[in-house]
């Protein structure tokens, strides 16, 4: 389904769409360059960092570059097989965004109520285990969709009421009786969605309770900066991921649940970036440092130093 069906909305639909992903893109990049390129930053949080920026490109990726195409080419088909496998690689990267959120918020109450023994706990080992279980899992939950999907046979000449192929949409074109897939989609939606927002939630509030007992406000204050960004991003997170099932709920319309679908997969992973960048002193300097070996705008140095004050590392 597209946007809009005026021809003079077309070039303005293209350009935002188009600015929006080389942003996401460019963004998330710079993130994992300027992680891996300082020693400094090979640590437990911005290894999950890294890979979730991975998996925010993987996930834009997945919806706007197609969409882009059927703006330009003024056709909005997809085969059967393209439909599965952008469905496939959707679930897995969104997937991949819930639990490493939920992995990253583990990282931090670590760090903050057991700082003594963090080294020992959040090994590197530990933190490959902890990425590879976030993968498998990620995996999981996308065939679990394939499978129910595989079972829909009135496939052909169908319309899709969204500007990707949403499996919510794809369930809803069942034929058949729908129970056994609605049971399968309460359960993954228990296991990927109500589990990890439970587990973010303990977490902060073990953090939140530890940060309480440090006796200087300066000390509090360093301790909570090091979540906000994270927990920054988890409301973003669900906070759109909530806004897109409200619309499935109670609206229903085609053109409100594309339009939250938007936000969802365009604007959250554009914002985590920024996010990150702009609250975190660390990812500033090594940004200013990524600039200067690329001898790529040195005056942007005096924007990213620490404070913003000019200073060059």
């Amino acid at each position: 389904m597209s946007f809009s069906e005026d021809p003079e909305l077309q070039p303005l639909l293209l350009g935002l769409f188009l600015s929006i992903y080389l942003v996401t893109v460019l963004g998330n990049l710079l993130i994992i360059l300027a992680v891996t390129s300082d020693s400094h930053l090979h640590t437990p949080m911005y290894f999950f960092l890294c890979n979730l920026s991975l998996a925010d490109v993987g996930f834009i990726s997945t919806t706007v570059p197609k969409m882009i195409v059927d703006i330009f080419t003024h056709s909005m088909v997809i085969s059967y097989a393209g439909c599965l496998t952008q469905m496939s690689v959707f679930i897995t990267c969104g997937c991949m965004d819930d639990l490493l959120l939920t992995v990253m918020a583990y990282d931090r109450f670590v760090a903050i109520c057991h700082p003594l023994h963090y080294q020992v706990i959040m090994n590197s080992h530990r933190c490959g285990i902890l990425l590879l279980l976030s993968f498998v899992a990620s995996l999981f939950d996308s065939l679990l969709y394939n499978v129910m999907v595989f079972q829909i046979t009135c496939f052909k000449g169908v319309e899709i009421s969204n500007f990707f192929c949403d499996p919510t949409q794809l369930l809803n074109l069942n034929c058949s009786d729908t129970l056994s897939s609605d049971i399968i989609t309460c359960i993954a939606s228990i296991i990927y969605g109500f589990l990890p927002l439970s587990g973010i939630l303990f977490s902060y509030y073990k953090i939140v309770s530890s940060i309480l007992r440090v006796p200087s406000p300066g000390g509090r204050y360093k301790a909570f900066s090091t979540c906000g960004s994270h927990l920054t991003i988890v409301c973003l997170f669900y906070g759109t991921a909530l806004g897109l099932y409200l619309s499935l709920a109670f609206f229903g319309s085609a053109g409100k649940i594309a339009l939250a679908s938007l936000v969802y997969t365009m604007v959250t992973p554009m914002l985590n970036p920024f996010i990150y960048s702009l609250r975190n002193s660390d990812i500033k300097r090594a940004m200013c440092i990524v600039f200067k070996k690329t001898v790529l705008f040195p005056s942007l140095c005096y924007a990213f130093g620490p404070g913003g004050k000019g200073q060059q590392t």
